[in-house]
């Protein structure tokens, strides 16, 4: 099970980490992943200064932000490899 964590602390909220969930959200039920992919909220990944963090199996990606977040969920969460381990 790939695990994903959203940050949703005081710094990635105002970057726009509300609507970064609910694109996962949408985009994890277009794609039919719940068998294989966990979506969940968390607070502060020490990258606060980097726009929204998000976790995919402790590997962080940062400036994740509503314009880019399908491109990133694509990327690595509909494209990656079979473990759901990122590009």
């Amino acid at each position: 099970m790939i695990e994903v964590s959203i940050c949703v602390g005081s710094s990635c909220h105002l970057k726009g980490a509300a609507d970064v969930v609910n694109i996962f959200k949408k985009l994890h039920k277009k794609y039919r992943l719940s068998h294989r992919v966990r979506l969940k909220g968390c607070f502060c990944q020490g990258q606060c200064t980097n726009g929204v963090a998000v976790n995919i199996n402790g590997e962080i990606l940062t400036g994740v932000n509503p314009e880019n977040a399908a491109t990133k969920f694509k990327k690595y969460l509909v494209e990656g490899d079979s473990n759901g381990s990122p590009n």
